[in-house]
């Protein structure tokens, strides 16, 4: 099976057409005001428009309200909606929208609730203190043992490069990866030639 691939953390229209000259399957717009990564709406919308339309166009959210969900996703046309923050089962089914919802993982613990979210797919992320995705930290790959077969799509995230993402994909065995941090110049801003190293080393894997 292939591995779907999202570039997350895009901030220009020159990243986004590179990312997707290079192959990638879903594009992420951090909607969170306290990321490194934040993007506005407007912006956002301006980059979406130009995407091609089988790319997948994906908001994520942290402990954002309703309101502000819905202004994001019909404003710049989402098609998948992530949510990262300590959002209830019961909340992230309200929408119109495929889902996502993000957990940060520490310990084994951590897994324990992913059953309780009947979304369209789960991403597991590293936990660090106080940052809610693009650490270019990596969690113990082992843990997910627990949970295999998975019974939802998985996303891997955190700490992901072009150095680790083969053996991630051999132990993980994960639906699709998520990159940030690790094909970036700086935050927000992507690197090409880590962006198409990355890519390549997925669909070689």
């Amino acid at each position: 099976m292939r591995t779907r691939i999202k570039i997350c953390g895009i901030t220009c229209l020159e990243d986004a057409q590179f990312a997707v000259h290079c192959g990638v399957d879903a594009l992420g717009f951090m909607f969170f005001e306290e990321s490194k990564r934040f993007i506005d709406v407007e912006s956002a919308r301006d980059i979406c428009q130009a995407m091609p339309p089988c790319l997948t166009k994906v908001g994520v959210f942290v402990n954002a309200s309703k309101e502000q969900v819905h202004h994001a996703q019909q404003t710049c046309g989402l098609d998948t909606l992530q949510f990262h923050g300590e959002e209830a089962p019961d909340w992230c089914r309200q929408f119109d929208a495929k889902t996502m919802k993000a957990f940060r993982v520490g310990d084994a613990e951590t897994l324990e609730s992913l059953d309780d979210y009947d979304v369209n797919a789960w991403l597991v992320d590293s936990y660090q203190p106080g940052e809610r995705g693009g650490t270019g930290h990596s969690f113990q790959w082992d843990l997910l043992s627990a949970i295999r077969p998975y019974r939802k799509p998985l996303f891997l995230a955190g700490g992901l490069t072009p150095d680790n993402i083969q053996k991630a994909i051999r132990e993980v065995q994960p639906f699709g990866v998520d990159v940030s941090s690790g094909v970036e110049l700086a935050p927000g801003r992507k690197c090409p030639d880590k962006v198409a190293s990355f890519v390549r080393k997925v669909q070689q894997a």
